[in-house]
């Protein structure tokens, strides 16, 4: 079976069709810059470009980088606040003329990873998070869905956690890889303390250069990248979609 994957983030939005079986991209993707402001109606005129561009009837599944209950987004961290109690599904759903499901963007990639890449057969804490315009994280406990953790906004010495070791903030205080996997580290150290978890998976798009900062970063746990690299979030929204 078949479902659009649409991946909401900070800087572009992605979307392409997914065999949710085998946890593949059947077509090319497409990005699309993501609005600034990224507000809800702008936003919902690139999901329905993306729907029209494959010209897709069929299931879609939409990420969304903040806290999301029953299809409404109650966070807006890295996008317009306007989205706050905004009915995402509904808006979704009207702008492209199909059903459309809704849910945190990192929690789409944790679904994805159990499904078909790092965390498939895991027992016990899995974590995955996400590094990019922000910190996503998704809870995994013996392959179940924790959903909407946000841990990207634990604190760390006075700051919130992606505001110092997000991809983000690597680019914008221009850290090598070493210097970003010190913070990086820390921000680890503190989850681990808390959720002692048995694997940690990196993903978002960072996760591709895992080689460049994974090797500086040690810990207790088993730390790897997410196998779907930063396709999850399309693949984890798509399973959602047909659920």
């Amino acid at each position: 079976m078949e479902a659009l994957g649409i991946d909401i983030g900070g800087s572009g939005i992605k979307g392409a069709p997914v065999d949710v079986a085998k946890g593949r991209l059947t077509r090319e993707r497409l990005r699309i810059p993501t609005p600034d402001p990224a507000k809800p109606e702008a936003v919902a005129e690139v999901v329905a470009a993306i729907v029209e561009h494959f010209a897709w009837h069929g299931p879609v599944g939409v990420t969304f980088p903040g806290v999301v209950v029953d299809g409404v987004a109650r966070s807006a961290a890295n996008v317009a606040k306007d989205w706050i109690g905004t009915d995402a599904r509904r808006l979704f759903s009207e702008a492209t003329g199909v059903p459309v499901t809704v849910l945190n963007d990192a929690d789409a990639a944790g679904l994805a990873e159990v499904a078909a890449g790092a965390a498939k057969g895991e027992r016990g804490v899995v974590m995955l998070l996400t590094f990019g315009t922000g910190i996503g994280s998704a809870l995994l406990i013996d392959g179940h869905l924790v959903p909407n953790t946000e841990l990207g906004h634990l604190e760390i010495r006075g700051k919130e956690a992606e505001k110092r070791a997000s991809d983000h903030a690597r680019e914008a205080h221009d850290l090598d890889w070493h210097e970003w996997a010190e913070k990086v580290q820390e921000y680890l150290e503190h989850v681990e303390a808390l959720f002692s978890p048995s694997l940690f998976i990196i993903g978002g798009g960072v996760s591709k250069k895992a080689d460049k900062f994974l090797p500086h970063i040690k810990l207790r746990t088993p730390i790897v990248p997410a196998s779907l690299l930063n396709e999850a979030g399309i693949v984890g929204a798509a399973m959602a979609a047909t659920v």
